[in-house]
């Protein structure tokens, strides 16, 4: 099947031969005839399918074949995504594909300054791309106008739901005309995610081109056992003798990504951290360096990491299993994309095996577990409790909340957390205070307590701490 064979404009179709392509993926041949019919779907597709053009293309035609109401010009698109890199790559996606296009599209997110969207939302424009946090600031301000949005797109809406963007969403969908079309796309299909699809969706169109929480068949997927104290000794020889040019290596915490990248420089390995403490000019920077090889090493937490598009990264490290095992899944879905093989490496201490066992459950397979000579575990050193990581959007008890970012700053939650544990964390009395700032701290107005939130999204008797996109 050819790109020409899908129903789109001749604009279109130019706009995907100038980015090379000439084949739709599975999830492009599935999604886009049933969105240019107008249908509403509840797509699940893993990371690297495809799934951007798979709803920018047929989104970019409908609009540009709709006569476009009279009046101030308006987003008549809305696409919603959990992180500020997704945002950025799918505002670049609605550029490439439709610069033959008459049609305006702008993307707006937390952690840069305001006024500069505003100016560009009074300009006009068609297509919004957003994170739920800014948008609702902008909704606030009454800088936006959403009455005119004709299609409407969930992207990754695990990750929003897992990051605690529900009660954004819902406020969002409030200002939303009632009559528009709904296009969900999610990694995995959570009984939340169902429970969301039923409300929002009207009769949708089914499509799921890979079985559930499925990792993917062209990643090498390997286990090195090693003491939790020889963890950054090991993975610096891996880099080293393996001679790998470009890693991508997760941790838990953003304190951990920083001092990671910190050891690796040390060792004589270019290394950056991006986390979602980091200002997004340093997020951009650290990005830039790694994809232009200035830096080798890109340490990053989950949520950070979400929407990374790197074209054939080669290798991907769990320098420490996540907390949440669908979270796996999307770690090693950032190699292996587009069709290139990649590999996946996670360094597993004796603390972690209970999180690999639920990973393994998960994808329904046992990974293979290679002792690396000269690191070979102690059997005589005890698990130790994992401390749960604070700030990363996933509320914990124990800790204050920290700034919401209304209207800028970084915009995730803080908190220190102290917890071990159990995923749902303990019982909280932290509390956000008063209004927020122009940089997003909260201050004055007495005390608001927050409820808190499991690691899987659901309400705890903790702190809830929440990301602002």
């Amino acid at each position: 099947m050819s790109f020409d064979s899908l129903g789109l404009r001749a604009e279109l179709l130019r706009a995907v031969a100038d980015q090379g392509y000439d084949q739709p993926t599975p999830i492009q041949q599935q999604a886009i005839p049933a969105i240019l019919a107008g249908q509403d779907v509840l797509a699940g597709a893993q990371t690297g399918t495809g799934k951007t053009a798979g709803f920018t293309l047929p989104l970019l035609h409908l609009l540009s074949q709709r006569e476009a109401p009279r009046g101030p010009r308006r987003p008549r698109a809305l696409i919603l995504t959990p992180t500020r890199e997704l945002a950025a790559q799918v505002g670049a996606s609605v550029t490439d594909y439709g610069r033959h296009l008459p049609l305006r599209g702008t993307v707006i997110f937390g952690g840069v300054g305001i006024n500069p969207q505003i100016a560009e939302l009074r300009r006009g424009i068609d297509i919004l791309v957003a994170t739920p946090g800014r948008l609702l600031d902008h909704v606030s301000q009454r800088t936006v106008d959403l009455r005119g949005v004709e299609i409407l797109v969930l992207d990754e809406a695990d990750r929003m739901l897992d990051m605690g963007f529900i009660h954004d969403i819902r406020k969002v969908l409030a200002v939303l005309p009632p009559q528009r079309q709904n296009l969900l796309f999610s990694a995995t299909f959570s009984d939340e995610i169902r429970t969301l699809a039923d409300k929002l969706l009207n009769a949708p169109v089914p499509i799921e081109v890979a079985r559930r929480n499925t990792a993917a068949e062209a990643i090498a997927q390997t286990v090195h056992p090693v003491d939790r104290v020889r963890k950054r000794e090991l993975l610096s020889r891996l880099i080293l003798t393996n001679d790998w040019r470009q890693v991508l290596v997760f941790t838990r915490t953003k304190h951990g990504a920083n001092r990671l990248a910190q050891q690796l420089d040390d060792d004589g390995i270019s290394a950056a951290a991006i986390h979602g403490n980091k200002s997004q000019t340093a997020r951009t920077k650290a990005l830039a360096d790694f994809k232009a090889g200035r830096v080798k090493a890109l340490v990053a937490t989950d949520i950070a990491a979400r929407g990374l598009d790197i074209d054939q990264l080669p290798q991907v490290v769990n320098y420490e299993l996540p907390q949440v095992a669908e979270d796996y899944v999307h770690r090693i879905g950032r190699t292996g994309r587009a069709g290139n093989s990649g590999a996946a490496v996670s360094l597993v201490c004796v603390d972690e095996k209970g999180l690999l066992q639920g990973i393994e459950r998960l994808i329904k397979r046992r990974l293979d577990q290679v002792v690396v000579p000269g690191f070979e575990p102690d059997p005589s050193i005890p698990a130790e409790p994992i401390v749960r990581g604070g700030g990363q959007g996933r509320g914990r008890g124990n800790g204050s909340g920290g700034s919401r970012g209304a209207a800028g700053g970084n915009g995730f939650g803080g908190g220190n957390n102290t917890g071990r544990g159990s995923p749902r964390g303990g019982n909280g009395n932290g509390s956000h205070s008063g209004n927020s700032d122009r940089n997003g701290h909260r201050s004055g107005n007495g005390n608001r307590p927050r409820s808190g939130q499991s690691a899987s999204g659901r309400p705890a008797n903790g702190n809830r701490q929440r990301a602002r996109g």
